[in-house]
């Protein structure tokens, strides 16, 4: 069998060029992932005010995160079937009601809700993966690799506006109050994703290929490269959501002031807008698996730095411009090998299984951080283990093949 050249690219409604669609993506993903960044600046304030402990918001956002990567393939196969923009209000409005209700929460189970189930559901409804397979179909394919870097990036932006908001609006009124007004910039998805529906003769495209959603998981998971890239993704999630929840609290106990760690996680997100961009260029120069290997293994030097090097804030400070260059740099590459490798058919559904490994290890990167500390007063023993799963990943994306699968037809 040989690969056949796809249909042509979908027909988009005058005004909507490959630049509008991937500045409004932008701007979707940039509101999305900025308040979810902010979250380990709350982990403080909340626990004192509710008399919790730090394992009790740990596991919430824990949940938040395993629900966030369950619900991603499933949003996005029904966004590869009917268009994303549905997909993108209703999330929406779950993360916006979580938002919400998180602020009022005084009981545990409150707080799984809102915080863990709800923002979970509405974060894989409207966040970067949406946007990054959303524009995949909807962008000629010579500007993908840029696309999906410049969507990745605006995530990082948010990530960098966001995080020293936060820390403001907590300071000047309360973290209750906070997250109240970030529930209503969420809703400002709603009208933009108006720019990212489908067009109507989407439907005839989808209609002419013959792969059914189970037909690619089977083709997905039995293909050695693509379970490879799977596994890798879980240690970005495993590193990022540890890093994001539990470090200000961890330079608030090393003796630096609670600033620190707002401005680290702004300087990770700032620097991460020039990583993601680079990344996205890359991706169309060098073989994408030496690219996703150079990213893990600097992680995890960037992690022996901080943890074994005095501790200051000119060192923190470092840290986050470091890690900021490989932080969300892994997913242009990834979802780009993900489309090369099987097509944009069903590139939301099967870049959300790949997300979903990487929430798995987010999961376990933010409930083993509070439970570690709760259980030995330190985070010593999941940093290391960060180190470990990044120079495990470094390795593991070496043998992926970077070549479309054979069969009949691939959508390009």
């Amino acid at each position: 069998m040989s690969t056949v050249v796809a249909p042509a690219p979908l027909k988009l409604a005058r005004g909507r060029t490959p630049i509008v669609l991937i500045a409004i993506g932008c701007v979707i993903a940039l509101i999305a992932f900025g308040p979810r960044s902010t979250l380990g600046q709350f982990l403080s304030p909340l626990s004192f005010d509710r008399g919790w402990g730090r394992e009790a918001f740990s596991l919430a956002i824990a949940i938040q995160n395993l629900l966030w990567g369950a619900a991603q393939p499933f949003a996005g196969a029904v966004a590869d079937r009917f268009g994303p923009m549905r997909v993108l209000c209703f999330g929406a409005i779950l993360y916006a009601t979580g938002l919400a209700w998180m602020a009022q929460a005084t009981t545990l189970v409150e707080l799984n809700l809102s915080a863990g189930v709800l923002i979970g559901f509405g974060l894989a409804g409207c966040s970067f993966p949406m946007v990054i397979g959303a524009l995949g179909k909807l962008v000629p394919e010579n500007w993908r690799g840029f696309a999906f870097g410049a969507g990745t990036a605006a995530g990082s932006f948010g990530q960098f506006l966001y995080s020293p908001l936060a820390a403001a609006l907590i300071h000047a009124f309360s973290w209750q109050t906070t997250l109240l007004v970030f529930a209503g910039t969420i809703l400002l998805v709603l009208p933009l994703s108006l720019a990212l529906a489908t067009p109507q003769s989407a439907s005839a495209v989808a209609a002419a290929r013959p792969q059914s959603s189970r037909q690619a998981l089977i083709e997905a998971f039995g293909h050695g490269s693509y379970v490879l890239l799977v596994l890798g993704f879980f240690t970005c999630g495993f590193q990022l959501a540890f890093v994001t929840v539990h470090l200000p609290s961890y330079l608030v106990d090393r003796g630096l002031g609670a600033d620190a760690g707002a401005w680290t996680i702004g300087l990770i997100g700032l620097f991460n807008i020039i990583g993601s961009l680079s990344a996205g260029w890359l991706s169309g120069r060098m073989p994408k698996r030496y690219l996703l290997s150079i990213i893990y293994f600097g992680r995890a030097v960037a992690i022996v730095g901080l943890i074994t090097l005095p501790q200051s804030t000119v060192a923190v400070l470092v840290f986050g411009a470091v890690t900021g260059l490989f932080w969300l740099s892994t997913v242009p590459p990834t979802s780009s090998l993900v489309a090369l490798m099987f097509g944009t058919r069903w590139l939301a559904m099967l870049f959300g299984f790949a997300f979903f490994s990487h929430q798995v290890g987010g999961f376990l990167g933010v409930w083993l951080g509070g439970w570690a500390f709760e259980v030995t007063g330190s985070y010593d023993v999941v940093w290391w283990l960060s180190v470990f799963f990044g120079v495990a990943s470094a390795l593991i994306n070496l043998p992926i093949v970077e070549k479309p699968v054979t069969r009949l037809e691939v959508a390009r």
